[in-house]
């Protein structure tokens, strides 16, 4: 990370935060988006100079709402400021506010924000679509790239959102139980595509995603003690925690790829694990499955296997097989097929994502996974034709090294 590299993470983790507080002030989306980008601005020029600010979120809210405000009364001969009684008390944008930010109620910013850019009058692809955007700040070929969607489309759906959301007079309040409870499920999903960006998401340094995972834990823990009897969140929030807890594994010296398999379980994070498999337990005990659950209980036979010698496959199977049955995805039987492959062997991982050819045409993965099976039986041809695909599919350099490395084994000449 350069000298100055320090800023745009400090931004990043503030946005939720500095987002949540202007859009409580000025109760518009586009305004308090603008505020937020012109404080970033100012940032970039005033941090390098001064140093960081002792709350990045505090300085971002003042001095965003500072600068909309000018920018409104520049504007007043042709558009007269909003009534009083359209913005929060000034004071909620005082020092004393912004210190409690991170309260774990239901009135925090960050959940007002989440709740509104979630709103019912929404459909669910547009929610957390706009709530990407929004309450996280990825940008738009990003949030295409976790829906495999074109950017195109995917600025189309935001816009969209934005416009019936301002169309519809939404009232910009923190809702009340019933709603609160309503909305649940689009919130938790898009928490768990913030979390999948930073476990998975392509650019940018390996710190800077791993932020991305903490601030999804973050809020999600924040969902957690809103709603502490959800079985659904409890198993959201241990899958995170517990796919977290291989992040120092997952990567070598050289910032290659480690899969599963190959990683050094001591560097895995005891006290997450511990902590994700105490929730899963606590979950099912509720005895209502949910896709949440069964993911994270299938992290758990990972993090309880002390070695992938001792890893259950056949159970993991099981799993998947039941994840596909609560919300079926290409992308889960191509998971489902690693397990396949592990406890049946690599024919019949080959047979199960046959149908998913068409589908998954232009996912790194489908063609990562197709060319190791194929690598295992032995049809090098095929093999080499397959990686060959994923490597033109890469999102980082590091998934391209992974792949090379089994095209280099097909190459070797044998002993």
């Amino acid at each position: 990370m350069s000298e100055l590299g320090w800023i745009e993470p400090a931004i990043n983790a503030a946005r939720p935060q500095a987002m949540g507080a202007l859009l409580r002030y000025f109760r518009d989306l586009d305004t308090a988006e603008e505020a937020f980008q012109d404080a970033c601005l100012r940032a970039l020029k005033n941090w390098p100079k001064n140093g960081p600010p002792r709350d990045p979120a505090a300085w971002l809210i003042m001095v965003g709402r500072n600068a909309a405000i000018d920018a409104v009364r520049k504007k007043s001969r042709l558009t007269s400021l909003p009534e009083e009684d359209q913005l929060s008390d000034l004071g909620d944008a005082e020092g004393a506010a912004v210190t409690a930010l991170d309260e774990g109620d239901y009135r925090d910013d960050v959940l007002r924000l989440m709740f509104i850019c979630c709103h019912p009058d929404l459909p669910s692809t547009q929610q957390i679509a706009l709530a990407l955007r929004i309450v996280s700040g990825l940008s738009v070929p990003r949030i295409a790239r976790a829906f495999l969607v074109g950017e195109s489309a995917m600025e189309q759906r935001i816009t969209r959102a934005k416009a019936k959301i301002a169309a519809a007079g939404v009232a910009f309040e923190t809702p009340g139980a019933v709603e609160r409870a309503e909305r649940l499920a689009a919130v938790a999903a898009m928490l768990y595509l913030v979390f999948n960006e930073g476990y998975t998401g392509p650019g940018g340094e390996t710190d800077a995603r791993g932020s991305l995972c903490d601030e999804a834990i973050r809020l999600t823990r924040i969902l957690l003690q809103l709603f502490p009897s959800e079985p659904e969140i409890m198993g959201l929030l241990a899958l995170m925690l517990l796919q977290h807890a291989r992040a120092a594994a997952r990567h070598d010296a050289a910032g290659e790829i480690v899969l599963l398999d190959e990683q050094d379980r001591r560097l895995w994070n005891r006290v997450m694990i511990a902590e994700g498999l105490a929730l899963i337990d606590k979950a099912i005990r509720h005895r209502t499955r949910g896709p949440y659950q069964i993911q994270a209980a299938i992290a758990a036979m990972h993090a309880r296997a002390e070695t992938p010698e001792d890893t259950d496959w056949a159970q993991i199977n099981l799993l998947y097989a039941a994840l596909e049955q609560e919300t079926p995805s290409p992308v889960i039987t191509l998971n489902r097929a690693v397990a396949v492959s592990k406890a049946y062997g690599a024919e019949a991982a080959l047979d199960l994502i046959a149908p998913l050819t068409e589908r998954l045409s232009a996912y790194f993965y489908f063609h990562g996974a197709r060319g190791n099976f194929l690598m295992q039986l032995g049809r090098n041809a095929e093999a080499r034709e397959a990686f060959n695909k994923a490597i033109a599919l890469a999102n980082t350099p590091a998934e391209a090294a992974h792949i090379r490395r089994h095209l280099d084994q097909l190459s070797a000449p044998k002993k």
